[in-house]
């Protein structure tokens, strides 16, 4: 099997470091290039990078010297985790210069020709890279997108769902763990004993990226899910995981049954990091909690309870996910893997 080499664009960050720790070992990547910002760059990476992750830096990459965010990187695609108020420009400079850039930051994610990834639910949606390249006049190189990290925690129910019965409106409450705000991320001072109403620019983003994941590539487009969703983002006192409690009205008339038969029996890819259930549906009124359930499928699974009818709304259920593997660096290697299985890298 063929090893991609591979960069990484924010090298020295928490999902930087978690790209560094899913990829130790991988058979299809191996990192060559680390890129991060002035003060990094020049240094080998266990000088420059502060580990932030369970279980030591691994050992195969302390002695690459970090560089400049800039091409040429030797490599054959990059994986970035900039920061957005840096990735728009720096991620159109790589993909201009011939890298294919598999991405986790916002900036690209609801431009049209701009594909946001969920494999298992939209992989068709590849198809718009050859209008990218044609639209933006890039040659090799195109710019490849994974959802907002609370987003992915109810897209897949929700895609689930809408696949059987069709969804007219959805209702929903995130409360998104800590290492979502990224390092050194929430003051103590803040969260501890608290909960947060408000994270800066994140409702907008839960509110419309599930309709372009869940909609359909025409040939030339996307062509968004027709359904509405409300939002309210709260950040809770959760090291890792993001919480979903979600309300749906569907279009069609389903019993509880059909519901959670839909979601249990949604289908996993055969990638190299896809988890053995895409969607595990959990019965015991406790779950899914995220201390228990993180770590479902290697952090890839996204586990669903509470499912029951709702006085309002026709169902509702709770879902969860881990967002900085599967909200976050997990995805990006997984649209990659998808990437290679479809020959387009």
């Amino acid at each position: 099997m063929r090893k991609y080499r591979v960069g990484i664009l924010g090298a020295t960050g928490t999902v930087g470091q978690r790209f560094v720790q899913l990829l130790e070992n991988h058979p299809q990547f191996e990192i060559t290039a680390l890129a991060a910002s002035d003060r990094s760059t020049g240094k080998p990476y266990a000088e420059a990078c502060a580990w932030k992750l369970a279980g030591e830096m691994p050992e195969y990459v302390k002695n690459i010297t970090v560089q400049p965010i800039e091409p040429p990187l030797d490599c054959d695609l990059v994986f970035s985790s900039l920061p957005s108020n840096v990735a728009r420009e720096t991620e159109d400079i790589f993909a201009r210069a011939g890298y294919p850039v598999i991405s986790n930051s916002s900036s690209y994610r609801m431009d049209e020709d701009v594909p946001l990834l969920i494999p298992e639910i939209n992989a068709d949606h590849l198809g718009l890279i050859e209008i990218q390249k044609r639209k933006r006049g890039f040659d090799k190189g195109f710019i490849v997108t994974n959802p907002n990290c609370a987003v992915i925690s109810f897209a897949p129910p929700l895609a689930a769902l809408h696949r059987s019965y069709g969804i007219e409106s959805v209702f929903v409450t995130t409360l998104q763990a800590i290492s979502g705000a990224g390092y050194p991320g929430v003051s103590a001072f803040d969260i501890i004993d608290n909960v947060m109403p408000y994270i800066a620019g994140e409702e907008p983003k839960v509110e419309t990226e599930a309709q372009k994941i869940i909609g359909e590539f025409n040939g030339e487009s996307i062509e968004k899910a027709d359904f509405t969703v409300s939002a309210q983002c709260f950040r809770v006192n959760v090291l890792d995981g993001h919480t979903a409690s979600v309300r749906v009205k569907l279009k069609q008339i389903s019993t509880l049954e059909d519901v959670m038969g839909a979601m249990q029996n949604f289908p996993s890819l055969r990638l190299h990091s896809s988890p053995a259930k895409f969607i595990e549906v959990c019965e015991e009124p406790s779950r899914p909690q995220p201390r228990l359930d993180r770590e479902a499928g290697n952090g890839m699974t996204i586990t669903v309870g509470r499912l029951f009818p709702d006085n309002i709304f026709d169902y509702r259920f709770v879902s969860l996910s881990h967002n900085t593997v599967r909200g976050a660096a997990g995805s990006a290697v997984l649209n990659a893997e998808l990437l290679i299985d479809k020959r387009i890298i």
